[in-house]
Formats: C-alpha cells, structure tokens, sequence
C-alpha cells in the first residue's frame, strides 16, 4: 500500500507560525502533524506501507525534505518527495505522485489528525472517511443510500444535506482508476472555479459504477488556525497520556514548579517557580521562568517569564516577558 500526503499549502491562517514552518511540520506535545498522521495510518490500516509521497512546494527546502523522508523511513517505508508548484487544485495535487497511483493508496491530507480504526471493506472499490458535524455547511459532506453507499458529494451546502463531513482522508483499492479519472479532466479541462477538483474525479468513478462507502473516525483534530491548533494540542496530550507515553522528560529542569498533567515538557527545557498546565506542550530548550501557563503550544528555545497565559501558541526563539515596556512584533502576530 503506497500514502500520499498533499502538503504544499503555505497555511496562511496559522500565520505567523507557518512563515518559516510548514503548517504539517508544526510539532504537538513533540511530533510534528505530519509523522503524527503517517504514524496513525500506519497503525490502523491492514497492510504493509510501501511507499510514501509528500507532495511540497520546491521551495520549501532541503531540510524540509530531509524531514519528511526521515518520517518515512520511520515505519519501514520509501518516501519520496513530489513537487506542486501552482495551485491548481486538490486532484492536480494528487497527480503530482502519480507514480504511486498504482494499487492501493491512501490520500491523507496534512492538516488533518484522527483517532479511530478502520476497517476496509473488499466490496468497495474507495472509502471516504467522515465525521458527525454540527456545522455541515462549513464542510463538504457525502450523502448515503439505503445500502450505506456514498451516492453524493456536496462542497458547502448551504441547505442541510448531510451531516457526514469529509475528513481528508481516502483509500483507493486500486490507485490507477483514481489516476485515468484525474487524466480525463486535465484532458478536457474540467475545472470548478479554475482548479481540477478531486471531488470532480470521484463523481465521475461513482458514475461509472465505482462502489464509495464512509469511514468513521472517533475523533478528528483539525489544525486551520490557532485557536483550533491549541484544542488539537489539548486533546493529543489526553490521548498521549492516556496511551501512558512520557511527557515530561528526564532531560528537563524542573525547579520549584508544578506540572498540571497531561503535559508534555520537550528535552532540554526548564521550568521555574512556574505553574504550568494542564493542556501544554513546551518545547526543545524553551525557558519559562516565574509564569503560570495553561492550555498552551510553545515551541523551541524560547524564553517565556512573568506571563499569565491561557489558550496560548508561541513558537521558535519567542522572548516573551509579561512586564514589557517594549514591544517589538513582526508580520501576522497577535496580543489579545
């Protein structure tokens, strides 16, 4: 079975944080969205993963790449790294690897976290993971037949259809069809308000005959924007504490402090006469001295001190003093 992780979004709601991170290399509670998602996919699917494809931007860089590659070889696969230079829509995306459109595949979008098993049904020729929503109409849903099949796809309903959302996440029996539909319309440039949809692509296969059916997940974690990347945050650390992974590390300080689980406190931070938690991840390195923190995503080798933070995301190499005289903000930041 082959992955392919579209990623080439610049994820400009999370600004400033995604200005010198992609969005899916964002570390939560120490591991990026990213291996995160590979992690999960490969925990739950019934097969080995041969090959992964992280589709990027170019200039997203070396290091970047050398990342991705290293969350691939993680879980025994082959990663390789493909390029979407232009927007051209979610199905061009998706072709960007079409070397690997060929036998089962999963397309996982990387914004996108989820707790839950699947179970793949042989009589279906895809399956279309979805979630419960009360909010449809931000979404788009599937709508279902009497023999649970998926019968519809519908972007945004502004009337109530279905309460099904999308998740980002797709499995393919055979990657090849998705391949010749996605062919079919750059052939005919068929687009929906310019781009080459994947929704198109899966209309077209269902009309042909090809037998859609959902998945469910128990819980999916969105990461648009901060206010939702810090409740990702919080529920990712319930679940890793839950599972019984180590947070805190032996390789931090901790002096006269209180830890409020869940939290995760990375390698080489120190926390001092601070109260910190619950729901917070502190990075590698990162410094937080007389502060009392809760329900918060900091990242590495910043230095935070005499702060009262709730709902709180602050990222690399952050001088942050809560009794500032002086200000000094770049592009996108935020004090509320």
């Amino acid at each position: 079975m082959n992955i392919i992780i579209p990623m080439a979004g610049r994820g400009t709601r999370l600004r400033p944080h995604t200005l010198t991170t992609p969005k899916p290399l964002i570390p939560v509670a120490g591991v990026s969205i990213a291996e995160r998602l590979v992690r999960e996919i490969a925990k739950v699917m019934q097969q080995p993963i041969d090959k992964i494809s992280f589709i990027i931007k170019q200039d997203f860089g070396p290091e970047v790449e050398k990342e991705l590659l290293h969350i691939a070889s993680e879980i025994g696969a082959k990663g390789q790294i493909d390029y979407q230079n232009e927007a051209l829509g979610t199905a061009h995306a998706i072709y960007s690897a079409k070397s690997l459109l060929d036998g089962p595949v999963v397309v996982a979008y990387a914004d996108t976290l989820f707790k839950g098993s699947f179970d793949l049904d042989d009589q279906a020729d895809s399956i279309i993971w979805v979630k419960k929503v009360n909010n449809p109409e931000q979404f788009g849903v599937v709508q279902l037949n009497d023999q649970n099949e998926i019968e519809g796809f519908v972007e945004k309903p502004k009337d109530f259809i279905s309460d099904l959302a999308i998740i980002g996440i797709y499995y393919f029996k055979d990657g090849q069809n998705l391949k010749d539909e996605i062919e079919y319309l750059f052939d005919q440039n068929i687009t929906v308000g310019g781009e080459y949809q994947l929704t198109t692509a899966l209309e077209n296969m269902k009309q042909k005959g090809r037998v859609f059916k959902p998945g469910t997940v128990s819980d999916w974690m969105d990461f648009g924007n901060p206010k939702v990347a810090i409740e990702t945050n919080s529920k990712v650390l319930h679940y890793d504490h839950k599972e019984g992974k180590k947070l805190v590390s032996d390789h931090a300080e901790i002096i006269a402090s209180e830890i409020i689980e869940p939290c995760y406190v990375a390698p080489g931070a120190k926390i001092v006469n601070s109260s910190i938690g619950p729901n917070v991840s502190v990075g590698q390195n990162t410094i937080i001295e007389n502060s009392n923190i809760e329900n918060a995503l900091i990242q590495d080798e910043s230095h935070i001190k005499n702060a009262d933070l709730k709902k709180a995301m602050i990222g690399n190499h952050v001088i942050f003093d809560g009794n500032f005289e002086q200000v000094s903000l770049g592009d996108y930041s935020t004090l509320e």
